[in-house]
């Protein structure tokens, strides 16, 4: 399957200080990806290398199989809208759209004015005086309208209340399905990545703790709940991703392929949400870690 996007060993570091580092990654293409992880992971950071805007200090990336902003004509096959979905304060609607034409050879002028006018934008108000949620549809409009293999979105809907989210969010699956085009989406809302990607990555500490196809991983993971075990007494094939001890419980989440036949657990499925905070939870590697006795 063709990959929209691939990384291997990639680093970036300002200084002393890495804000990425090791990380490896292949999305395939044609898929909507949610991208979440804690603060500081480097999220925004992959996407930015991912659109060309920094330069890796280690490894290397490539987008729809050629360096980031290689050329201009690979740099008019992607998308981007930055976090705080940036539009110029002082031009109007229409300079936006006059502008995105100049910038992109790809550009999609009747689409851009279409979907200006169904938001009830008025070309000729300034970017400065539209409230967020306007400003979030302007800047993904100018996105949409550059006719993008891959759109990349970081956290552009961090700021917006809970309509503005919907509506932001509805115009992009709308867009995503009559242009058909990949989207690499950043979020710490899980809700809407669950409402919007079939495809999840979580990153922490720069590195990329699981990466699949939602309903996949959504189908190999699962809670074991039962009296208290240590983890390693688990099957081979039962890859404990969380541990939680009581003085006479465990509760482990744990990604499997195959079934679970001991009587001893009851099994229950995951929310999205649940798969994303087990490999966030920094306490996961202590709990493997660590035998059953020492934490006693």
């Amino acid at each position: 399957m063709t990959s929209v996007l691939q990384a291997q060993g990639l680093g970036k570091r300002y200084g002393r200080r890495w804000a990425l580092r090791e990380c490896s990654i292949d999305i395939p293409a044609g898929h909507v990806v949610g991208l979440v992880g804690p603060n500081g992971a480097g999220k925004t950071t992959l996407l930015k290398l991912a659109g060309g805007q920094l330069e890796p200090s280690a490894g290397g990336i490539t987008v729809l199989g050629d360096r980031p902003a290689a050329t201009p004509a690979q740099l008019a096959r992607v998308g981007f809208v930055a976090q705080d979905t940036p539009v110029y304060a002082g031009l109007t609607v229409a300079e936006h759209l006059r502008l995105g034409a100049r910038l992109n050879p790809r550009w999609d002028a009747s689409a851009a004015r279409e979907r200006i006018a169904q938001l009830g934008l008025a070309p000729a108000h300034r970017a400065g005086k539209l409230s967020g949620g306007q400003r979030a549809q302007l800047a993904l409009t100018l996105g949409l309208a550059k006719r993008p293999e891959l759109l990349i979105l970081d956290e552009p809907v961090a700021s917006l209340d809970p309509l503005a989210r919907r509506e932001f969010l509805q115009g992009l699956m709308e867009a995503t399905v009559e242009h058909e085009f990949s989207v690499v989406l950043s979020s710490h809302l899980v809700s809407d990545l669950e409402r919007v990607c079939d495809f999840l990555v979580v990153l922490v500490d720069s590195r990329v703790q699981v990466a699949g196809e939602v309903d996949e991983l959504l189908a190999t993971h699962h809670r074991l709940t039962g009296p208290r075990r240590d983890p390693d007494r688990l099957p081979a094939g039962q890859q404990v991703i969380s541990a939680r001890h009581t003085e006479r419980q465990s509760t482990f989440i744990i990604r499997t392929e195959g079934p679970i036949h001991d009587p001893a657990w009851t099994v229950s499925g995951l929310s999205l949400e649940d798969l994303v905070l087990a490999y966030m939870d920094k306490r996961t590697a202590e709990n493997r870690r660590v035998p059953l006795e020492v934490r006693r």
